[in-house]
């Protein structure tokens, strides 16, 4: 990671290099931060943040479902990012707010702490690798089973969350693939370490549905405005292991991944390696997010403007 400017932290534009925490910060001890990702894109208009609302939104979701009082209004966070991205002087770049508990008391009970909320940006290519976006990743189905709503709030974007995830690109990585697919507790697909999964079967594209355990993605919602003003039939649905292995094709979406194609699961080849569905919704999402295309300019925030 380059070293940019500025990180915005409690209202706060500050240095890079000052944007520091205490060891004892709660939330570095028990995982209690919500947070989001976002990115930001060139077009012919300058610097414009791809459905920073939805994503502000999401991020305000999570910290309500974790019973965090942010103190920031929608509208204080959403400029607080469009000037972070000004203050660093970047056209293209991944935006990062998080919540967290802060250093304070100690124990469990986090709501004795004070809550603080930072935003960084950094620039960073496609999380799987450029050469993923054309010639998709090889995956793997993860012994590791997804959260549980039982256990955690999946619909949160929460910190704990995520050392599910790591565990399973650990284990995908240790085994020679790209990336892993997670399966829910009961057996069906739900998405991988980062990313909702796409299938296409005969035409049909499907997702699985938010009760299956799933981060209701804003890419993965992106896909499927897109598959409807296309003409694509499109479910939520439940989908099993072995119905990845018979897919014409499957893909990845995400905000740091984009929408990658995935080639292989377990040794099998998904379809015949043309993704002919899965590239043209990747060309849609490029010229969208790019501000190529008039009809999805709403969910473009210019930060000139």
């Amino acid at each position: 990671m380059q070293p940019l400017k500025k990180i915005w932290m409690d209202g706060k534009f500050v240095n890079w290099d000052d944007a520091k925490i205490h060891i004892l910060t709660h939330a570095l001890h028990y995982g209690y931060a919500v947070f989001d990702g976002i990115r930001c894109f060139s077009t012919k208009k300058g610097p414009a943040i791809f459905r920073l609302q939805d994503h502000i939104d999401r991020f305000r979701n999570s910290a309500k479902i974790y019973m965090m009082k942010l103190g920031y209004s929608k509208e204080e966070l959403i400029n607080a990012c469009k000037q972070l991205v000004l203050e660093n002087n970047v056209e293209e770049c991944y935006i990062r707010p998080i919540a967290y508990t802060a250093y304070g008391a100690m124990g469990l009970n986090p709501l004795k702490n004070k809550i603080s909320v930072a935003i960084a940006l950094w620039e960073w290519g496609p999380y799987l690798g450029q050469e993923s976006l054309e010639k998709g990743v090889r995956a793997t189905v993860s012994s590791w089973v997804r959260i549980d709503s039982r256990s955690l709030p999946p619909q949160a974007k929460c910190s704990a969350n995520y050392a599910n995830s790591a565990l399973a690109k650990i284990e995908a990585v240790s085994s020679g693939y790209d990336e892993a697919i997670m399966l829910n507790s009961s057996g069906m697909v739900a998405e991988g370490p980062g990313e909702n999964i796409f299938r296409v079967k005969d035409g049909i594209l499907s997702t699985p549905p938010a009760s299956s355990g799933i981060l209701r993605g804003i890419t993965r919602d992106t896909v499927i405005q897109f598959a409807r003003d296309m003409g694509i039939t499109f479910y939520r649905n439940d989908f099993t292991r072995e119905e990845l292995f018979t897919s014409d094709e499957l893909f990845f979406t995400g905000t740091a991944a984009g929408i990658v194609p995935i080639r292989e699961v377990d040794g099998r080849i998904i379809g015949d390696g043309n993704y002919s569905l899965t590239k043209r919704l990747q060309k849609m999402y490029d010229d969208t997010v790019h501000g190529r295309l008039k009809k999805y300019e709403k969910w473009l925030t210019y930060v000139r403007s």
